[in-house]
């Protein structure tokens, strides 16, 4: 076999038993789910108790197949969750319709901050590492901190009572004005991307309302991931610049500019895509406190919503749904470094 033939078989092999271990991973993580939900007892109970009879619970939790042992609710719960089926709400409605409702706002908020944690970490940590150990070096890498560390709850509720509260610059939340809700809720055909469906629309002043209501929440969430990229970009950018590469680039009498933009900083980008799946999981647990921060009504909105009612089914068929979307983006970010990275053995 020949060495590049050799080379796309061992991809092929790799990507093959990374792909596969999708499954136990997922099955973990909902195992581990379901069995937390049943720490606190039944969801009936847990629930409904106070505000129903015990012949009303136990009817309902017959209904429900809860009464029966906590092995077969297992198997049966894996088996419906094999078939698409996450359970049903108190109020029963289909967890599956609640997700593809509201899990597009959750994965268009994690996108725009996305693109603020791009936009935020990859100059910035590129300025940090040409001016390295200088003053503004410091103060980045102090933000980088900052940011990173900082509740996103916090961030947002400072972000609302400034930028919206005092200064009147930003709404205060939702997803959009209520006349362009109602009117983007007769489009065809309708995503619940707001943003996509503005632009479906044809109204151009919808689309900018649209982005507008985006730019505080997209804020809060994104700077917590910024902040990581900024030092990643910052510590492997000045690692990049040492390369025998780099000074053979150098030799040639390229100039510093095109040395850090052409060559470097593609380079130092790398490890930004090896963590992409850790941060779009942060991003997943940081869109719930929000999306309750601006009253963005997506998933994480939602979760606290039926946290708050106790429907103890309803929050573990979302997380297990998110904990499924994790695994397969673990299997993503794997697949594109190993394709770009020639680094990476197989």
């Amino acid at each position: 076999m020949r060495g590049g033939d050799s080379r796309y078989f061992a991809l092929f092999r790799y990507l093959a038993v990374r792909l596969l271990l999708i499954v136990p991973t997922a099955w973990l993580l909902v195992t581990v789910v379901f069995f937390l939900m049943r720490v606190i007892g039944d969801p009936i109970s847990a629930a409904m108790g106070g505000r129903l009879t015990q012949d009303q619970i136990e009817l309902r939790k017959e209904a429900a197949g809860l009464n029966r042992p906590i092995w077969v609710q297992y198997q049966e719960y894996l088996t419906g969750f094999l078939h698409g089926d996450f359970g049903r709400t108190q109020d029963n409605q289909a967890i599956t319709d609640v997700v593809f409702t509201y899990g597009a706002a959750t994965f268009e908020l994690v996108f725009w901050g996305l693109v603020v944690a791009f936009a935020v970490g990859i100059p910035l940590g590129r300025y940090a590492a040409t001016h390295r150990d200088s003053a503004s070096d410091a103060g980045l890498r102090f933000a980088a901190i900052l940011a990173y560390a900082a509740p996103v709850f916090f961030v947002g509720m400072v972000f609302k009572l400034v930028f919206s509260v005092w200064l009147g610059w930003f709404p205060v939340g939702g997803r959009a004005s209520t006349d362009v809700e109602l009117a983007l809720q007769h489009v065809a055909p309708k995503t619940n991307v707001l943003f996509i469906d503005a632009l479906l629309y044809g109204e151009t002043s919808y689309v900018f309302d649209v982005l507008w209501h985006a730019v505080l929440p997209a804020l809060a969430l994104g700077l917590l991931t910024g902040g990581i990229f900024l030092r990643l970009v910052r510590v492997n950018l000045i690692l990049t610049l040492r390369s025998d590469f780099v000074d053979a680039a150098r030799a040639r009498g390229l100039s510093s500019r095109v040395v850090v933009g052409r060559h470097a900083t593609r380079n130092a980008l790398i490890p930004i895509i090896t963590v992409m799946g850790m941060c779009i999981a942060m991003m997943l647990g940081g869109a719930v406190l929000t999306e309750t921060t601006f009253e963005w009504k997506g998933l994480g909105y939602q979760l606290a919503e039926y946290l708050r009612a106790r429907d103890f089914i309803a929050v573990q068929g979302i997380v297990a749904f998110i904990a499924v979307v994790v695994a397969v983006m673990s299997f993503v970010v794997d697949a594109i470094v190993a394709l770009i990275d020639p680094r990476v053995r197989f």
